[in-house]
């Protein structure tokens, strides 16, 4: 249950597929999706709280959260602390969760990268700085993303690693966007904001025929296993489809 075994097979996976030549070396897209932790909300109390919960039903009491302010600083979950309550935008529903990051290059679509943090607001520009780390090489690469990665640190990053960051401008973040005409003027921008948007076709495979939906293991590490292991899966598929399609008919 170690995730270094899954991390070791997702790379050989990808060394086969660089090997047969569908791999970028130079494009990628980076980007996160809430994985659902396997704990309730009735689970995510007061950290060190001392009230017994009522006994009308021991193994599944009736507990009234209205009014109370919830917050990870202040309360956890009894179930899987290592949860964290997040939300996917303004006005969604909160959920215990975890963070699935992806890198995918842009040739095939194929995931060269993939980590599972903590859903603490910047995992997934903590995520992406360091699969892009991981990338062999020294020439100069690319790599697309929404907008939630438009933040001036994470462009600089991004410049001193050696990667054009192509992400999507946020006008309305303080101080306007940190992607300006030097990179925007360029065809390959437009071109990787059209290609970031095949990783959502990776993250609805993960969730629903590898059932990542809703996890069914409890902490970081477990859940890191569990989702890189899923993403060889997801590349194997995709390999597979891949051969089929220059085979003669």
């Amino acid at each position: 249950m170690d995730a270094d075994v899954a991390k070791e097979f997702l790379a050989q996976v990808v060394e086969q597929a660089r090997v047969q030549g569908w791999t970028s070396a130079e494009h990628f897209t980076v980007d996160g999706t809430l994985l659902e932790a396997w704990a309730s909300l009735k689970s995510f109390q007061r950290k060190h709280s001392k009230d017994k919960p009522p006994k009308d039903d021991p193994g599944n009491p009736t507990v009234n959260f209205h009014g109370e302010e919830r917050r990870n600083d202040t309360h956890e979950s009894t179930t899987d602390p290592e949860a964290k309550l997040a939300r996917k935008g303004p006005g969604k529903e909160a959920k215990l969760s975890y963070c699935g990051n992806l890198l995918v290059e842009n040739g095939n679509g194929l995931i060269v990268g993939a980590e599972a943090f903590q859903a603490n607001g910047t995992a997934e520009r903590d995520a992406a700085m360091m699969m892009l780390e991981q990338i062999r090489g020294s020439h100069q690469v690319t790599v697309g993303g929404d907008k939630g990665f438009d933040t001036a640190g994470f462009v600089a990053e991004c410049r001193n690693l050696h990667v054009t960051p192509h992400v999507a401008q946020n006008d309305k973040r303080p101080g306007g966007s940190a992607i300006d005409g030097r990179t925007t003027r360029h065809p390959g921008y437009a071109i990787s904001q059209t290609k970031r948007k095949c990783i959502e076709e990776c993250f609805g495979w993960l969730k629903t025929i590898a059932l990542l939906r809703k996890l069914r293991h409890r902490g970081v590490c477990k859940v890191d296993w569990i989702f890189t292991l899923a993403c060889a899966a997801y590349n194997l598929v995709r390999m597979r489809n891949l051969v089929a399609a220059v085979l003669p008919a």
